[in-house]
């Protein structure tokens, strides 16, 4: 028989969005946000680099919502946080929100940046 530990995080699911809101866990939240294993927080943005650095060694893979279409990220960051050891995806917001949640849900070291629609 095989054990495994499990960590239970403050990570909750994204249960829905709308325009300029994401609903996390049961609670409305406006505007640009940060979930993952610490909770959830606003974010501001992709010059919002710092805060994103605090997830190094917490998760493997930050998952970047670019709004309603996928978008590059500004090189700067991506740079910072891949050199900091942290992977970095971009894709839309929705299909950010719909991934982080299949792994979430297989208990996956991940975190969600996203921007809203």
């Amino acid at each position: 028989m095989r054990l495994n530990e499990v960590t239970y995080t403050d990570a909750q699911p994204i249960d829905g969005y709308g325009p300029g809101f994401f609903r996390i866990g049961g609670q409305v939240q406006q505007g640009a946000i940060l979930t993952g294993p610490s909770g959830t927080q606003s974010w501001n943005g992709y010059e919002d680099v710092d805060v994103l650095l605090t997830l190094v060694g917490q998760v493997d893979v930050l998952f970047v919502g670019t709004g309603a279409e996928v978008a590059h990220l500004p090189a700067q960051m991506r740079q910072t946080l891949e050199e900091a050891g942290l992977g970095v995806e971009p894709m839309s917001t929705p299909a950010a929100c719909r991934t982080y949640n299949v792994l979430l849900s297989e208990g996956r070291r991940i975190a969600l940046a996203i921007l809203p629609v």
